[in-house]
């Protein structure tokens, strides 16, 4: 009980008015469980009023249960529930679109009550995953923090109490007080990452040091505190090398290596704010390296629809999707190329021509990209030996000079060439009979949109 009072004392220590309202995040589980029972110890005291937000994933049987536990302990406990179900997803990124569901149904919850504060049952546990998880993965100086105890965002205060205790603490304290609670099964699969990290990772570092957490507290302090002292630094050059989203290439190129990947990063936390965690170290360096080498008038695709625009002296970031000559975006679901074309995810096909395309995700390296022709441009074609120049292909098969510098080419993330729509497949290209999970078409913008 002596780390629980520790989050108790932290608690005590926030500016509460008498019946402010708290917005707490609760999926039933334990972590959570253990903080709405913390907050209900001090409701009294405090004279708070407590909202329950609660998100139905749609996605396991055991949920509508899960639903149904957390607004029965709610009742019984005179505390406020909202509750929001996901009717369907849109990307093959289900962690991700969830998670941003479920903060713009808690942004929902905060201003409906006029809450000061949003409270989520992150522990130190998740702390030491989510940091391990992006130093693999790649991210910034910012990123590397993991996140913080307390967040000030516009309207609210985002908390997160519990991110000096472990789940071992929590589990302790829901048996101590006898705290009922759900168990999601799916917690326990090797099919997530961080599944791999909770159940592997963090276990031998524990073993090591069984204050691990207090060290990964310690360093994401740190790292935060140089994060901020660093965007201090580059901020002062607001003005002379960006403003606006826009970076000021004359300028920029005069720096060295480290305040041109400074200021990018910047401008990445601007745009992104709480959606940071889908940018890479890697996008970063190809940022860098189209700003320094990349031709004019182009513009690179980043995640969330987001791109980059280069005009002669300058650099911007839109949501815009400009007709350039040369294009690079990465593919999701479908992409609406400036030809008028979009090469569209589908479902299933009967059609097995040149503008379909069926692929096994497990032989290349996800995500896909659709660009245009670069210098020296082979590919693999299917049913040949030994490779074919791009530019071969398009005297081949007729294709006007006016064409062949907008031809989209589809790669994955190493940069082979995959399919060439329209005109020619490659090796990877696999039968209607065939092991394949992706199939792709290539059509006219209208029927595209409506397949």
């Amino acid at each position: 009980m002596v780390k629980m009072n520790k989050v108790f004392d932290f608690l005590k220590t926030l500016p509460m008015q008498s019946g402010a309202a708290v917005v707490v995040a609760v999926s039933g589980g334990p972590d959570s469980m253990t903080l709405l029972h913390i907050l209900l110890q001090l409701q009294k005291q405090f004279d708070m009023k407590i909202i329950c937000a609660h998100v139905h994933h749609n996605i396991r049987s055991e949920s509508d249960a899960e639903k149904e536990f957390v607004e029965s302990y709610c009742k019984k406990h005179g505390i406020i529930f909202e509750y929001f179900k996901i009717a369907n997803y849109h990307h093959d990124n289900f962690h991700q679109e969830a998670r941003t569901i479920r903060y713009q149904f808690f942004e929902q919850v905060v201003k409906k009550y006029h809450a000061k504060y949003l409270m989520t049952a992150h522990h130190g546990d998740d702390l030491i995953e989510t940091v391990l998880m992006r130093l693999v993965r790649g991210s910034s100086i910012y990123g590397y923090h993991g996140f913080s105890r307390v967040t000030e965002l516009c309207d609210y205060t985002l908390v997160r109490p519990l991110i000096t205790i472990t789940r071992d603490d929590i589990i302790n304290y829901i048996d101590q007080n006898q705290i009922p609670y759900v168990t999601d099964m799916s917690n326990f699969k090797d099919d997530y990452t961080r599944n791999r990290y909770r159940k592997y990772i963090v276990p031998k570092l524990k073993e090591e040091n069984p204050h691990v957490h207090e060290k990964f507290w310690k360093f994401s302090q740190m790292i935060l505190e140089c994060s901020h002292y660093i965007r201090d630094i580059v901020q002062n050059k607001e003005g002379m090398l960006f403003q606006d989203q826009t970076i000021y290439l004359d300028l920029w190129k005069q720096e060295d290596s480290f305040m041109q990947v400074q200021v990018i990063q910047l401008l990445l936390e601007a745009i992104y704010k709480d959606k940071l965690y889908q940018i890479r170290d890697q996008h970063v360096d190809d940022i860098r390296k189209f700003l320094l080498e990349g031709m004019n008038n182009t513009h690179i695709n980043l995640p969330g629809h987001i791109f980059l625009v280069k005009e002669y002296d300058r650099a911007f970031f839109t949501d815009t999707i400009l007709d350039y000559e040369s294009y690079e975006f990465e593919f999701h679901d479908q992409l609406v190329l400036p030809n008028g074309y979009v090469i569209s995810k589908v479902d299933d096909t009967d059609k097995d021509d040149n503008f379909t395309c069926r692929l096994d995700s497990k032989e290349l390296q996800l995500p896909l990209f659709v660009r245009t022709r670069k210098n020296g441009d082979r590919m693999e074609v299917k049913g040949l030996s030994g490779t074919k120049k791009i530019s071969d292909i398009f005297t081949d098969e007729k294709v006007k000079q006016s064409f062949r510098n907008t031809w989209p080419i589809v790669v994955d993330a190493s940069g082979k060439i995959v399919w060439l729509p329209g005109l020619k497949k490659t090796k990877f290209d696999r039968t209607k009979n065939g092991k394949y999970d992706i199939i792709l078409r290539y059509s006219l913008k209208k029927e595209g949109l409506n397949e």
